[in-house]
């Protein structure tokens, strides 16, 4: 095809090859641990990164390598990175620029585990500073140091469903020479694209929407290969690593690919958060419905939020769809297809009747997910942000009375139905 495809088609066939042996047109699982070397020389130059090839499923594996394929082209990346989960995906894109003594300005609207990981784990463990900000430019701007490595956001906020405005906050970060990392899961690459508004990084937790039923782990980072990583302070990227031939430049040597390289072939290879085969199975199968889904859970989350703004016993509505919400420009902006399928909203009678809410409903599954073909609830306060501080989960916008909704792809009138008796008991 000489003209780019469209989304829909490059979801089913991006990635997906007929297998040399068989001709078979599905992906195989290849559930293996190691490969067989044609020789002791095919086997030193790949162990030493001066040929490629497969060496150990801890780093790859046919089966994920093709899951990274699609995922690169869905995000217009030029490499990718299949991981174990979204947190493991987060860590490793971090870790891969980042030092002891280093810092992360982050956004004040995070998942909550994400806000564990950066304040505890990272700054306790690993001697990495965070700022948390508001996701604005001027804000971050003002935070970044010269110690600074990276910034980190999320496309749609959570939980607070704020759009973040790419481009700006990707201006404000490059005239800093710090690249910006986006969390796009929510969004997914069907919604939008970060790295087409100048993000550097993607990263997913394909648990989620790419997943789409609720059964399968994973997570993978993107990287755009634009970020000049020689304008700025990343040691990491543009010296040599003494762990390959006594020293290897990744930058010299791959050049734009240099990131994913070495996050795979450093910090993947010591830490182990691998994808497993039949996961990276899976999400491909996943992927080539993921247009058709994101677009009913977009529609009927839409229609949920406009109804639910107009009840009663809601004292409001968190949405990007809605023409009330204060970042529906930027959602316009930046939005093709949809607005996602989370909606967030107030219910009168705070945590009481927020409890009693979620325990009323039928249809609707009561866990800490999102992004699955059910549609599922949660009251946050008291479980997906309860490792939090009042302060801190107030900043991020999570209150007593608010109810996390990721609306499904059932029937729309089934759904408001539910909704609608369970508001009644309330």
């Amino acid at each position: 095809m000489t003209k780019e495809p469209n989304f829909n088609t490059k979801s089913v066939h991006s990635g997906e090859k007929p297998d040399p042996h068989t001709g078979a047109t599905a992906t195989p699982i290849y559930s293996t641990v190691a490969y067989e070397f044609e020789s002791t020389e095919q086997a030193a130059n790949r162990f030493s990164l001066r040929s490629p090839g497969q060496v150990y499923s801890r780093i790859t594996n046919p089966t994920f390598e093709a899951f990274e394929e699609k995922m690169t082209e869905l995000e217009n990346g030029v490499a990718a990175a299949a991981t174990s989960s979204g947190q493991a995906a987060t860590t490793l894109s971090l870790l891969t620029i980042t030092d002891s003594g280093d810092n992360i300005v982050a956004s004040t609207e995070l998942y909550g585990g994400t806000i564990t990981l950066l304040d505890q784990t990272f700054q306790n463990k690993f001697g990495i500073n965070v700022k948390f900000v508001e996701p604005k430019p001027k804000k971050i701007s003002e935070a970044i140091n010269q110690n600074t490595k990276a910034v980190f956001t999320e496309t749609i906020g959570n939980p607070k469903l704020n759009v973040l405005d790419i481009q700006e906050v990707a201006k404000a970060s490059h005239q800093k020479n710090v690249p910006l990392i986006v969390d796009n899961t929510f969004a997914t690459p069907y919604l939008c694209n970060p790295i087409d508004y100048g993000a550097d990084i993607v990263t997913h937790s394909s648990t989620k929407w790419i997943s789409g039923h609720g059964t399968v782990m994973g997570g993978v980072i993107v990287d755009s290969g634009n970020f000049e990583w020689k304008k700025g302070n990343y040691p990491s990227i543009t010296k040599e690593d003494p762990t390959y031939r006594g020293g290897i430049n990744f930058y010299e040597e791959f050049k734009e690919l240099a990131y994913i390289k070495k996050l795979k072939n450093r910090y993947l290879r010591d830490i182990g958060a691998t994808m497993s085969p039949h996961n990276a199975y899976e999400l491909i199968q996943s992927l080539q419905s993921l247009p058709l889904r994101v677009k009913k859970h977009s529609q009927n989350a839409q229609k949920v939020a406009q109804h639910l703004q107009n009840h009663s016993k809601v004292n409001w509505v968190n949405y990007p769809g809605l023409k009330t919400h204060k970042t529906h420009d930027l959602a316009q902006k930046y939005f093709e297809n949809g607005y996602g399928g989370v909606i967030g909203f107030g219910i009168k009678g705070g945590e009481k009747a927020g409890k009693q809410f979620v325990e009323n409903l039928e249809l609707f599954k009561h866990l800490a997910n999102v992004g699955d073909a059910k549609s599922l609830a949660i009251h946050p306060w008291s479980t997906t942000h309860s490792q939090l501080t009042p302060e801190q989960k107030r900043a991020g916008g999570v209150t007593e009375d608010y109810i996390r909704l990721s609306i499904g792809i059932e029937n729309q009138e089934d759904i408001l139905k539910d909704i609608n008796q369970s508001l009644k008991e309330v």
